[in-house]
């Protein structure tokens, strides 16, 4: 079927500008503006689905692009009008431009007269898969695009699925390119059918279908009146009006403590971005995993104090008792406390052109928190049939299941009841690369008298001489500690593995001395320098500065 270059009239001049005499008030537009909630949504789908095209229409209809971004874009042909193509509105990238295809994610803003969006267009390659979950993760709603000539393929299927398990509750079914079938009834029918099926078996509370042609600009801004027979809202009707965030606030309250503020002997303030939930001034609360309790004596604010503050303002707390909690602790209410667990069963999608190894030993991030973990992956999804197979190991972009054991506890929710205090990151920690993201599904808790383990602390081994670190690993690994062998420079990263409990090797400057470092009670650099390098002697040497740091430094 042949298809003509739509011709594109320009935008119509702003006529809804209220006539007034009155000078306008930059404050009152800041103001305005700052009243607006914000929407975070991602658009996913197969290759040539569409979803560059929907967001370049999207943008262009709402007004959203400049006049000089939409002349770079537009393409003269002989004897026809200008044609404007739309997907080079946001395929950023110069491969994508010449490829025709979305790569990176890319992420753009713009807003109406009700609401602020962010939009995060991922790539629909199946090898580009690790790129859609992060454009997700952060998203409330999934725009997953469909091709009304094909309906629902592979690549649909799986960032339907994707979808799912980073829980984001509104789905819309983006059914595009109906101008190819005629703007059909029966063919959406078919098409909704097979969605809101696929929608009951991934467990997607809500999934909207919407017939579209992003490319003629069908009920995306505006309604078609070649769509008679669909009653819905347009795209832009349904972004704009789709419940967010009510979730979070209605959640049990979660703030992962990410500093402790003291200015003064008079002040102690635990900060941190609330990840779910409402809590006010005089609530009972219960740090974790000590497991001490309070009361909250104020909420402060960079704006001033606070009655009550809810997900995800980021706040300060000061409590009514002078109790115990540092960072990558956890507050909640005495009466809804996340579970503590060291065990538990996750999602994993594994984001690494390395495949997974079930010896080795990762960083787990969670909240404000890196442990060291293990996992044993139990199964593998097949993305075809949406069922499971057995399968130990997962290569880059493969969604499976793993048992996840940490060397500490963690204060967890079921990813379905919290994203944040749900998921977490695995970390290399021989190169500081994330290979995988995860989703807690069933955590087992622990008893009372475990939930607060021995904070087991690392060294670090500056070596000049390289050809002793390959007889130290096999000495430290065969006396039960996990080792690692790295060349990264950064401090920071050194300090993550040894809050974490690592051996870790970096080559030295052959012109130095052999130097161990450790972390003191505060959290900072101890070094002592080696006169004698050899084997035995740093092994010795590490073993007593651990034993001597464990006795004096606490729980990170």
């Amino acid at each position: 079927m042949s298809q003509e270059s739509p011709v594109l009239a320009e935008p119509d001049e702003i006529t809804d500008m209220p006539e007034t005499s009155e000078p306008f008030e930059i404050e009152d537009f800041l103001a305005a503006e700052q009243q607006k909630d914000l929407l975070r949504f991602t658009t996913a789908g197969s290759v040539d689905d569409g979803k560059s095209t929907l967001i370049g229409r999207l943008l262009y209809d709402s007004r959203s692009v400049y006049e000089d971004q939409v002349k770079a874009v537009t393409r003269s042909h002989a004897g026809e009008a200008d044609a404007i193509d739309f997907a080079q509105l946001t395929d950023g990238l110069r491969a994508e431009r010449e490829q025709g295809i979305t790569i990176d994610v890319a992420y753009r803003f713009f807003a109406t007269t009700k609401r602020k969006f962010i939009i995060a267009d991922t790539p629909g390659h199946e090898q580009y898969t690790r790129n859609m979950v992060t454009g997700a993760s952060t998203a409330e709603l999934a725009i997953v695009l469909v091709d009304a000539r094909k309906g629902i393929l592979t690549q649909s299927r799986r960032h339907a699925f994707i979808s799912s398990l980073l829980g984001i509750r509104h789905v819309v079914a983006a059914i595009n390119k109906m101008d190819l079938v005629d703007f059909s009834e029966e063919v959406f029918a078919q098409h909704q059918r097979d969605l809101l099926s696929l929608a009951e078996k991934l467990e997607i509370p809500e999934l909207l279908c919407i017939p579209i042609s992003a490319l003629n600009g069908d009920n995306v801004v505006t309604r078609s009146e070649r769509t008679p027979w669909y009653l819905g809202p347009t795209l832009l009707e349904h972004l704009e009006s789709v419940p967010i965030a009510e979730y979070l606030q209605h959640a049990p309250f979660r703030l992962p403590v990410q500093r402790v503020i003291r200015p003064h002997q008079n002040f102690r303030g635990f900060a941190g971005q609330i990840a779910s939930g409402i809590i006010k001034v005089g609530d009972a609360i219960v740090a974790l995993p000590s497991g001490q309790t309070s009361r909250v004596q104020s909420i402060q604010t960079f704006d001033g104090a606070l009655e009550s503050a809810f997900a995800p303002q980021s706040i300060t707390l000061t409590l009514e008792d002078e109790i115990d909690i540092s960072r990558g602790d956890l507050i909640s209410h005495q009466a809804n406390t996340p579970v503590s667990t060291a065990n538990f069963e996750a999602s994993l999608v594994w984001l690494h052109a390395e495949p997974f190894t079930a010896e080795k030993t990762y960083l787990l991030k969670h909240a404000s928190q890196t442990v060291k973990a293990r996992l044993n992956v139990t199964h593998r999804l097949d993305i075809e049939t949406i069922e499971q197979e057995s399968a130990q190991s997962l290569s880059l972009n493969e969604i499976g299941k793993a048992i996840v054991k940490t060397s500490r506890p963690l204060m967890v929710d079921a990813y379905r009841d919290n994203r944040i205090t749900g998921s977490f990151i695995l970390i290399d920690p021989a190169n500081n690369a994330t290979v995988g993201a995860g989703m807690v599904r069933h955590a087992e808790a622990l008893e009372p008298a475990e939930t607060r383990s021995e904070q087991k602390t690392g060294a670090l081994l500056l070596l000049p001489q390289e050809n002793i670190i390959p007889t130290l690993e096999a000495a430290f690994l065969a006396s039960g500690e996990d080792v690692v062998v790295t060349r990264i420079q950064k401090p920071e990263v050194w300090r993550t593995l040894l809050r974490a409990g690592f051996i870790v090797m970096v080559p030295a400057d052959a012109s130095t001395q052999t130097e161990i470092v450790t972390l003191n009670a505060g959290g900072e650099f101890a070094k002592q320098t080696l006169l004698e390098a050899d084997h035995e002697t740093i092994q010795q040497k590490v073993t007593q500065l651990k034993k001597e740091a464990e006795q004096n430094d606490r729980e990170f």
